[in-house]
């Protein structure tokens, strides 16, 4: 148990969730508040011990439970236990170190890390905080992470909403040179100082061999492309040409960067794809493969409707370039962004276009992203790929 007793913080109502969040409504706020990401016990209304975790008394998320046995402290241990057995997960149990050196470490509440997600790449461990707790108890963290990966690099960053959010400052880690990786045979450059703020997809790594796959002899139309991982993946696995796509010209030197690594000849150009797609269209332009992985669209849940706007008109419009029989990859890592309603969008996004989608498949994230079947909050990326038949 911890040397000394930890505050408590009472709820206001009943509690029966497994969920890790109780949010502030039905917090009691205590009368002398700790700091915001402090360890504390929680209590139930009646009195009966819940959990311990995390209180931030400025957050909308008040408390995030971590523990629910009341004899195991949350201290520099726990964390080297809780990180220990995430790392054999992806080593022992997913085997993805003969695939990669690059994946995800700790996927949050997947990994009963609530506001903590680590991404390795070679040596380079980039660390993002989404809550105080982890924020301030980060020494920890990067202790256990050392003791996983001796001579790890570490880059830290949080991102201004969150920082605003949970009411802690951080600037972030110093820039540190780029790390280049192998996934599937295929190198790439992450450079979490540059375009990316994790400096690679790792988790589109299953979806990107799969597709690729299928694309021998292919003309390949790679949109919103950012570092070129579908583009450079089907030049790698024979793709007759190759195209992508971004609005961003500094992810598109990156991508250029990736393609060289490969020897594999991609054709990158810096354009909005809605009026580029527009224009290829009228000009006839086909192809048999295309590739549409947009940025994520919205965090409000109030804006989900318009986003859902936004990806029926990107994905209209991408349908318009598909050849005859052509395969279509769309993508949404929109968390607030169902499956059910994203597979509407997309029948939706057809009937407008005039095409006959056929679903071969749905997937989502790697397995090195795993999410809790109470905590389907984890679970954000939507992949379907479909063959379009006329």
């Amino acid at each position: 148990m911890n040397a000394l007793p930890l505050p408590t913080v009472r709820l206001k109502n009943a509690w029966r969730s497994t969920h890790p969040w109780i949010f502030q409504r039905l917090v009691d706020k205590p009368a002398q508040r700790p700091k915001p990401g402090s360890i504390v016990d929680v209590e139930g209304v009646d009195g009966a011990w819940i959990g311990r975790g995390f209180y931030n008394g400025h957050s909308r998320i008040a408390l995030r439970i971590l523990e629910t046995n009341p004899d195991v402290a949350v201290d520099a241990a726990w964390f080297a236990r809780r990180i220990g057995e995430a790392v054999r997960l992806r080593r022992e149990v997913l085997g993805l170190d003969a695939v990669s050196d690059a994946w995800r470490v700790v996927h949050s509440e997947g990994d009963g890390l609530s506001g903590l997600v680590v991404d390795r790449y070679g040596d380079l461990l980039v660390v993002e905080f989404f809550s105080a707790g982890m924020f301030r108890h980060r020494e920890w963290i990067y202790d256990a992470l050392r003791a996983q990966f001796p001579g790890c690099r570490f880059y830290s960053f949080a991102d201004e909403h969150v920082q605003k959010q949970e009411s802690f400052d951080f600037r972030g880690t110093e820039a540190v040179p780029p790390a280049v990786i192998v996934e599937h045979g295929i190198r790439f450059r992450a450079d979490p100082a540059g375009a990316h703020k994790t400096g690679f997809f790792a988790d589109q790594r299953e979806n990107r061999e799969w597709l690729s796959h299928r694309v021998a002899g292919a003309r390949v139309l790679d949109l919103c492309c950012n570092t070129g991982g579908f583009g450079v993946y089907a030049a790698v696995r024979g793709a007759a040409e190759v195209t992508g796509i971004d609005i961003d010209e500094a992810v598109l030197d990156i991508a250029r960067g990736n393609a060289r690594l490969n020897d594999a000849r991609v054709r990158f150009v810096q354009a909005d794809v809605f009026p580029w797609l527009r224009d290829a269209a009228a000009a006839g332009q086909r192809y048999d493969v295309v590739v549409l992985d947009p940025a994520k669209m919205t965090r409000d849940r109030e804006q989900v409707i318009p986003a859902l706007k936004k990806y029926l008109d990107m994905n209209k419009l991408a349908l318009g370039v598909v050849a005859p029989g052509g395969l279509f990859a769309t993508f949404s890592c929109t968390g607030l962004v169902s499956e059910e309603q994203f597979l509407d969008m997309l029948r939706r996004a057809a009937f407008y276009a005039g095409r006959s989608v056929q679903v071969l498949r749905v997937s989502g994230a790697g397995p090195d992203h795993p999410f809790m079947a109470d905590v389907p909050e984890s679970r954000y990326l939507k992949a379907v790929f479909c063959r379009v038949l006329d």
